[in-house]
């Protein structure tokens, strides 16, 4: 019989993964009882669910899913909008998160699907808006007595390089290598990043104590705030050019016309002295906060 994990483990896509845990947080009493048959060896008049190559097929013969994957695919053809906005949360922590058992406070109502793994690994998918959010009632809930290792990646699609659920075994494959001192956030910007987590770690834009990590969502906040989207990308554009004194040109034209809060942030973040690997984590930062006005 399969465990809850066993399903994380076959989603395909972030739609999948949404769709499994939103199917057993409504039907986990199955789990303890015998709901699907198991089903016999493949041969011409037997075949077993196409999806999870365990259980016979549905009754209709003429369906090749067993009864538990014809619903998480149903339901996960109308999660896909969700799931291109969301983010997973894998946490190896020494203890878990206050209210995230009993689904209360912040986990009520803010995200989209859970799993505990057990007492040191729970899994969340979320809005990728609500990160900031939630890092804070973390800090504000537990401070410094959390320790351990939040990795964050978005949800993937169909892609070529794994599923959703080799993405998550990777995670998972992954959160020892940090000692419980502190806690600390590892940050991929694309699913397909966990596969070469030391090419981010090279540039320094992988692996955050959880304070710094806020900082940085923060910093992100008020940049999208204080610049509108075509200055944004203006100033990449210039962050590019090799032409020193074309970038020169630039900075001036765009200073020109920036309001004055948003030339006294990029001249108090010392913005022209940033490495391009400072630039590049706060440019893949802003699509996890929100304008404010």
């Amino acid at each position: 019989m399969l465990s809850i994990f066993d399903w994380i483990r076959q989603t395909k896509t972030g739609s999948e993964l949404l769709a499994t845990l939103q199917y057993f947080q409504n039907h986990s009493s199955e789990l303890s009882q015998t709901q699907e048959a198991i089903s016999g060896p493949v041969s011409l008049f037997n075949r077993p669910c196409k999806r999870c190559w365990l259980y016979h097929c549905h009754d209709n013969q003429k369906l090749l899913y067993c009864k538990t994957c014809l619903a998480i695919i149903a339901r996960a053809k109308m999660l896909g909008h969700q799931s291109r906005q969301a983010i997973v949360v894998w946490g190896h922590v020494a203890g878990l998160p206050k209210q995230l058992e009993s689904k209360t406070g912040f986990y009520s109502s803010n995200i989209q699907g859970s799993y505990i793994h057990d007492t040191q690994h729970f899994m969340i998918v979320m809005n990728r808006f609500k990160l900031k959010t939630w890092i804070q009632e973390l800090l504000i809930y537990h401070g410094t007595d959390m320790k351990g290792l939040i990795q964050i990646f978005p949800t993937t699609g169909q892609i070529k390089r794994g599923t959703m659920g080799d993405i998550i075994c990777r995670a998972i494959h992954q959160d020892s290598r940090f000692p419980m001192d502190m806690l600390r956030i590892r940050f991929f910007s694309k699913p397909y990043q966990l596969f070469t987590p030391h090419v981010r770690e090279q540039k320094g834009l992988l692996t955050f104590e959880v304070r710094n990590f806020l900082k940085l969502l923060e910093m992100a906040s008020i940049f999208r705030s204080l610049l509108r989207p075509e200055d944004q990308q203006i100033l990449l554009d210039m962050t590019k050019l090799k032409n020193k004194s074309e970038e020169q040109f630039l900075w001036g034209r765009l200073t020109g016309y920036l309001s004055s809060e948003a030339k006294d942030m990029l001249n108090a973040w010392k913005f022209r002295q940033w490495s391009k690997n400072q630039i590049t984590l706060i440019y893949e930062l802003l699509d996890y906060v929100k304008y404010t006005s």
